[in-house]
């Protein structure tokens, strides 16, 4: 995906569809947003923002 992504952007500037900012611009928001449905395809049903939890040492 990251590929695509990149490859649009590069495309983008060279038919001066959009400026070298705007095709950073957008990569970087297309990045997040796969990222994003990645993470929520590998743990449906989470909603975990910040530091991972300390492991418990109880018993």
């Amino acid at each position: 995906m990251l590929r695509l992504i990149v490859g649009n952007a590069i495309a983008s500037v060279r038919s001066d569809e959009a400026s070298a900012e705007e095709a950073i611009l957008n990569a970087a928001v297309h990045g997040w947003y796969e990222g994003d449905v990645q993470g929520e395809d590998d743990c449906p049903g989470c909603d975990f923002r910040g530091q991972l939890p300390k492991p418990s040492n109880r018993s």
